[in-house]
């Protein structure tokens, strides 16, 4: 019966196949199968229930990806998973779509056990085994994720016992004349590829400056809000004239050729937020927001592999 279940669902398919469908695309990009035993390693096996999910490993990766793919709402994403063939498809037809519940607790236990950093260093493995390893420099730059601030007055104390349903780490900042409640998402991406290499979030009022996700040997590229703060790679960062020392002609240069080197590293967050609608979240902590943003650039990393297959087809 499965198997008829199965040649029928893709009967359906193949009308949305045929129409064009961006998860078939990026699906066959990497192997999902390497990210199973990080999964697995969550769980424990040795009571008598086995601990272990009741959906495929795989499955519950799929639909992390699924739900930053196109920004849902964990409701919103078991509805449309349950709804869209594309979705059933991209997942493998599991007998069973993942409920809400599951989906949450399921990345909650990432968070707890730190696996989400392990899926995004097998992603990276995966992207290094294609030949695209870091080769002519890094960019590093930053972006507000917003967040709901709630009824709270801005003195007032958050934290895991604010009592509010809406944000409980997030912070005020200001840049450019107008105040940003909640994170930052800090990332590195590489010049040859444009494929982010690593991110780290913090609340809004971190300074871009206090985060150095360079590598000694890495030429890393900053703009000027990076003024004087050093890094571990060689330090390629916009100058900015202080008092009494005007920038001369020579800085100047500089500055307009690592303008011109650095002006991708802007990319990354137009797709984040445009494309992904990922620039404000809804979720309550830093670490919540940062597996958040974890999945959004895997996401925007599968985008970027699939422009450069297409590039090198061509």
């Amino acid at each position: 019966m499965k198997s008829f279940d199965n040649y029928f669902l893709n009967k359906q398919y193949d009308r949305v196949k045929e129409l064009g469908d961006k998860l078939a695309e990026i699906d066959p990009l990497i192997d999902w199968e390497f990210f199973r035993p990080i999964v697995s390693g969550m769980y424990d096996n040795r009571s008598e229930r086995g601990g272990r999910p009741n959906i495929d490993e795989i499955v519950m990766v799929k639909m992390l990806v699924l739900q930053s793919w196109y920004g849902l709402s964990d409701p919103e994403l078991e509805r449309q998973a349950n709804d869209r063939i594309s979705f059933q498809k991209f997942l493998g037809f599991p007998e069973r779509i993942p409920d809400r519940s599951t989906v949450w607790a399921f990345r909650e236990r990432l968070i707890n056990t730190g696996k989400d950093e392990r899926i995004w260093e097998e992603l990276q493995r995966q992207i290094d085994s294609k030949g695209l390893k870091v080769k002519e420099g890094v960019i590093q730059d930053a972006t507000f994720i917003t967040s709901d601030p709630g009824h709270q007055r801005v003195n007032e104390p958050r934290g895991p016992e604010a009592k509010t349903r809406r944000n409980k780490e997030g912070e005020w900042s200001k840049k450019g004349g107008k105040s940003y409640f909640g994170y930052k998402l800090h990332t590195l991406a590489d010049m040859d590829y444009d494929l982010i290499r690593r991110l780290e979030t913090t609340t809004a009022e971190i300074h871009d400056s206090q985060i150095d996700l360079s590598q000694p040997g890495e030429v890393v590229y900053r703009d000027r809000g990076y003024f004087g703060a050093p890094c571990k790679g060689y330090n390629a960062t916009m100058k900015r004239a202080v008092r009494d020392h005007p920038l001369g002609i020579r800085d100047k240069n500089r500055n307009k050729r690592i303008v011109r080197k650095r002006s991708a590293g802007e990319r990354p967050y137009a797709v984040i937020k445009n494309i992904f609608k990922s620039g404000h979240q809804l979720v309550t902590t830093t670490l919540r927001t940062h597996t958040k943003n974890l999945f959004t650039c895997f996401c925007y990393n599968l985008l970027q592999l699939k422009t450069l297959q297409k590039i090198n087809t061509t």
